[in-house]
């Protein structure tokens, strides 16, 4: 292991929350100032965000109790675990846009936006359809923002699993 990663690793719980925090403040940047609304896909990763980001918080303040620290390593593997879950639900969106494989049913549809038309056909009974999970809304260097996600998701729990075994090594 680098020595420039043993920072990061040695305080695990708190970067995990950073990088949690950072990944929620980039999807709702996108829907924000990009105007992309989110699918049932897109969604779903969020909350893996949001479940690592309380864990996070949760284990920061766990470690510090009286007999805390005996489960800072497990704390390491249960974020290693949300991350790889987090990855897992990406890599099935990406597959879905670039049709592997089927989206869900909740994502079929024609993904269109929300006009003065539609918010009156709301109003009188309509159902609005979210946008569809197997169109790429966005794409950089091949990779949309489902597969940008498994590959950040893939990263963090790497590091997760290097910080649970620093922390294994630690007296």
């Amino acid at each position: 292991m680098t020595n420039a990663l043993r920072p990061f690793l040695d305080r695990w719980r708190l970067v995990a929350l950073l990088a949690s925090a950072a990944m929620l403040a980039t999807a709702h940047a996108f829907e924000t100032f990009g105007g992309l609304a989110p699918c049932t896909l897109c969604l779903r990763q969020r909350e893996v965000y949001w479940t690592a980001l309380g864990l996070a918080l949760g284990f920061m303040i766990a470690v510090r109790l009286p007999g805390g620290p005996r489960w800072r390593e497990a704390t390491c593997w249960i974020l290693g675990l949300v991350f790889l879950v987090g990855a897992g639900v990406a890599i099935y969106h990406a597959g879905a846009e670039w049709k592997f494989w089927a989206g869900p049913s909740t994502c079929a549809s024609t993904g269109a936006g929300v006009s003065a038309a539609s918010l009156d056909a709301l109003l009188k009974g309509a159902e609005i359809k979210p946008p569809s999970c197997d169109k790429a809304a966005w794409v950089f260097l091949g990779l949309s923002m489902a597969g940008w996600n498994a590959v950040v998701s893939l990263v963090l729990a790497g590091l997760s699993a290097l910080a649970a075994l620093r922390e294994r090594s630690k007296p």
